[in-house]
C-alpha cells in the first residue's frame, strides 16, 4: 500500500509543479447575459393572436395558389448565385473544422533525401571526404502528438463545429430572405397589373364621355372648355398607365435576377393569379419560446455564441503547460553503398513541454480578446430576439389594421361608383356639367386603387409574418 501511494504521489507532486508555473488568467471573464425569449414580454397584438396551430409549412408562399410563384420560388432555390455563395461558407466552414479535427490526432510525415556534396578540404570534415565529392542520403519517417492534457485542440474543434452550424443556420436566413424576396416583388407585380387595369378602364370611361360631349357641343348643348377639360386629362391617365407598364417591367427584371436568370427570361412572367384563402394571421401559442429554435437569424447567433464560448475554453487552455511528443526512425549514410544496411539506421525521440510563465500578459490579452467577442455574440443574440418579437408583432398590427382599412376602403369604394353613376346620369340628362363627371371618376379611380392597395397589403402581410416565424425551414439544433 505505501508502494502504491509513493506511485501516486510522484506524478501528482509533478501535476502540482506544473500548475504552479501556469500563467495567472486575471480576473478576465464574460460580461454578456444571454436573453430568454420567454422571459420577454410579448405584447398584445402576439398574445391576442395565439392560438394552437402549427407553424408555417416549408413552402408556405403556397397557400397564396399561384403555380407560377411556386416555379419560380423552386428556380431561385435551385440557381441563385446568393444561395451557390451562403452553401460554399457552409463548405468552407467544414474544411475548416477538419483542419482543426486533425490537429486533436498524430501527425505522421515521410521525407527523403539525396544530395551530392563537394565537402571542404580544410573544414571539420577529415579524409577521405575532405576535398572530395560524396552522396549524403537520407531516408526517415516521423511522427508527432499533442498530448492536449487539458483539452485545448478539442475546444478548438468544437468551436469549429459549431461555426459549421453557423454557416448553415446563415444559409438557410439567406434561402428565406430570398424566398421572401421573390414572393414580396410578385404580390407588388400583381398590384402594379390591378393599378393599370383600373388606369385602363378610366380612360375608356373618359374616352366615352369625351365622345358625348363632342356631341353634344355639335349639338350646341357643350361648350369648347368642356371638350378641352376633358381631352386635357387623358394625357395624364395615359402617363399613368404607361409608369405602370414600366414599373411591370422592371418588377419582372427584379424577379428574374432574383431567380437566377436574364432579363429575357423575366419577358416570359405571365400575370400573377394570387389568392389567399385560408386565414394565416394566428401565431402558435409557444412562441415567442419556440421562436428561437425555428428563425435562422436567431439560430446562427445562437450558434455564433457557442463558437465563442468554445474558443474562451480554449484560450484558458493556453495558460496550462502542454507536451508534445515527437518521434522519427529511418536510414542515413553517405554513399549508397552502406545506407540499407542496419548500421545505418538512425532513431530518436523527442518530449516537449512548454510552461507559459512568463508570456501571461499576451495570453490575458488573447483571452480579453475572446470574451469580448463572446459579449459581443451574446449581444447580437439578444438584439436578434428582440428584433425577431418585433417582426411578429409588427406584422400582426399590420394584418389587424388591414382588415379594418379593407372594411373601410369596400365602403368608400361603393360611394365612389354610386358617385359616378350618379354624375353620369345628370350629365346625360344636361343637369350638370362635364367636370362633376371628371371628379366622380377621379374619385373612383382613386378608391379602386386604394382598394387594390389594401388586397395587396394583406398579400404582403401574410408573407411578412410568415417570414417573421422563421418560413417553416427545419434547422439543426443540436
Amino acid at each position: 500500500m505505501k508502494g502504491s501511494f509513493r506511485h501516486l504521489l510522484l506524478p501528482a507532486a509533478c501535476a502540482l509543479a506544473l500548475l504552479a508555473g501556469c500563467a495567472d488568467m486575471g480576473k478576465v471573464k464574460p460580461q454578456a447575459t444571454q436573453l430568454k425569449a420567454a422571459d420577454l414580454n410579448a405584447g398584445g397584438a402576439i398574445t391576442a393572436a395565439s392560438a394552437n396551430i402549427a407553424w408555417p409549412d416549408a413552402q408556405w408562399w403556397a397557400a397564396l395558389h399561384d403555380e407560377q410563384l411556386n416555379q419560380l420560388v423552386a428556380a431561385a432555390l435551385s440557381d441563385s448565385p446568393t444561395l451557390h455563395a451562403a452553401l460554399a461558407r457552409v463548405r468552407q466552414a467544414e474544411a475548416l473544422a477538419g483542419v482543426s479535427k486533425a490537429a486533436t490526432g498524430p501527425r505522421v510525415d515521410a521525407a527523403a533525401s539525396s544530395t551530392r556534396q563537394l565537402y571542404a578540404a580544410h573544414s571539420t570534415i577529415p579524409a577521405p571526404l575532405a576535398g572530395n565529392y560524396a552522396w549524403m542520403n537520407n531516408a526517415a519517417l516521423s511522427g508527432s502528438y499533442d498530448l492536449d492534457l487539458w483539452g485545448r485542440n478539442r475546444d478548438a474543434l468544437a468551436a469549429a463545429l459549431d461555426e459549421v452550424h453557423l454557416a448553415a443556420a446563415e444559409s438557410q436566413m439567406a434561402r428565406l430572405t430570398l424566398e421572401t424576396s421573390i414572393v414580396r416583388t410578385y404580390i407588388q407585380l400583381s398590384l402594379e397589373y390591378t393599378l393599370q387595369d383600373s388606369v385602363t378602364d378610366n380612360l375608356a370611361q373618359r374616352q366615352r364621355i369625351l365622345e358625348i360631349t363632342r356631341r353634344r357641343k355639335a349639338a350646341g348643348l357643350a361648350s369648347d372648355i368642356e371638350v378641352i377639360s376633358i381631352e386635357t386629362t387623358l394625357p395624364a391617365g395615359r402617363r399613368e398607365h404607361e409608369q405602370h407598364g414600366e414599373a411591370i417591367a422592371l418588377l419582372r427584371n427584379q424577379l428574374a435576377a432574383l431567380i437566377g436568370k436574364g432579363p429575357g427570361d423575366g419577358d416570359t412572367i405571365v400575370r400573377p393569379t394570387l389568392t389567399l384563402s385560408t386565414a394565416h394571421d394566428r401565431v402558435p401559442a409557444d412562441l415567442p419560446a419556440e421562436l428561437v429554435g425555428r428563425r435562422p437569424d436567431i439560430v446562427a447567433q445562437r450558434w455564433r455564441v457557442e463558437a465563442a464560448g468554445a474558443r474562451i475554453d480554449a484560450a484558458k487552455k493556453d495558460f496550462y503547460p502542454n507536451i508534445n511528443l515527437s518521434a522519427f526512425i529511418g536510414q542515413q549514410s553517405l554513399g549508397f553503398g552502406h545506407f540499407l544496411e542496419s548500421g545505418s539506421q538512425t532513431r530518436g525521440i523527442a518530449p516537449a513541454i512548454s510552461l507559459p510563465i512568463f508570456d501571461g500578459g499576451r495570453l490575458r490579452s488573447q483571452l480579453g480578446n475572446q470574451t469580448a467577442i463572446y459579449d459581443i455574440a451574446v449581444e447580437q443574440y439578444n438584439a436578434t430576439v428582440i428584433q425577431a418579437l418585433s417582426d411578429v408583432a409588427g406584422a400582426l398590427v399590420k394584418i389587424d389594421s388591414v382588415k379594418q382599412q379593407d372594411q373601410l376602403a369596400q365602403r368608400a369604394l361603393t360611394s365612389a361608383r354610386r358617385q359616378q353613376q350618379l354624375a353620369e346620369k345628370a350629365y346625360a340628362s344636361g343637369l350638370t356639367d362635364s367636370l362633376n363627371v371628371i371628379n366622380a371618376q377621379l374619385t373612383l379611380l382613386n378608391e379602386q386603387q386604394q382598394m387594390a392597395q389594401v388586397a395587396s397589403k394583406q398579400l404582403d402581410n401574410f408573407a411578412l409574418l410568415m417570414s417573421a416565424l422563421g418560413g417553416g425551414i427545419k434547422l439543426d439544433l443540436d
